[in-house]
């Protein structure tokens, strides 16, 4: 079944374009348009969609506020934000409303079909690394860390489970948690699959934000 795709976006061409490089795919259909966010969710009650390309800055209801109702529901699609600066607030601000990603808004085609069928898997499409530096740059938006490390969610955690946590947060791929703690790469995988569902999160990027809110990893990328 093809992977149903929406646009939304308020740039009339670039929805274009980018239903262009959709429609020619055999395993990807745009199913649905829309203007602005307001526009997207309302879009959203009558039609069935895996993955929303959201753009961030809109009139009426922004990208941001749209994917944090959207990722609100119940069995909701992907978001994928899609944002003009690779160290935008924006960005920042969709990841902790529920987004899967981000990607710039001039990537080359292939890179953001992969993308898509990325986050239509269940997986991120931001590196941690990347979306570590997003962190550093905005955390002065986080708590200040002042609360004890070991938030409440965190305490369900596994002594080795919190430390895959800890290196994922730090921008690590699994092949290097894997050598880094001597453990084979599905070892690790069966851990992070572990660590998303107890702690309720989607994927990686958001195992990362939640390791800022607690204090886990300090702005920098440090173990707290």
């Amino acid at each position: 079944m093809a992977i149903r795709v929406m646009l939304v976006d308020d740039q009339v061409l670039l929805r274009t374009g980018f239903r262009m490089v959709l429609a020619a795919q055999p395993d990807m259909e745009v199913v649905a348009e829309a203007g602005d966010g307001a526009e997207a969710i309302e879009v959203l009650r009558s039609t069935a969609v895996d993955v929303v390309l959201m753009d961030v800055r809109m009139p009426r209801l922004d990208g941001v506020e749209a994917t944090a109702r959207i990722c609100a529901q119940a069995d909701p699609p992907k978001v994928l934000i899609l944002t003009t600066f690779d160290l935008d607030e924006y960005a920042f601000s969709g990841l902790k409303a529920g987004a899967s990603g981000f990607m710039l808004k001039d990537v080359p085609p292939g890179e953001l079909l992969s993308a898509i069928r990325a986050v239509h898997s269940g997986d991120a499409v931001v590196a941690p690394s990347t979306t570590r530096r997003l962190l550093d740059r905005f955390s002065p938006m986080l708590p200040s860390g002042k609360k004890e490390p070991q938030h409440k969610r965190v305490e369900k955690l596994t002594e080795r489970e919190r430390e895959v946590m800890l290196l994922v947060a730090q921008g690590l791929s699994n092949g290097e948690i894997a050598a880094r703690l001597v453990l084979s790469e599905a070892t690790v995988k069966t851990h992070v699959g572990r660590i998303l569902t107890k702690l309720g999160l989607r994927d990686r990027v958001q195992v990362v934000v939640l390791a800022y809110e607690t204090g886990l990893v300090r702005a920098g990328g440090h173990a707290g």
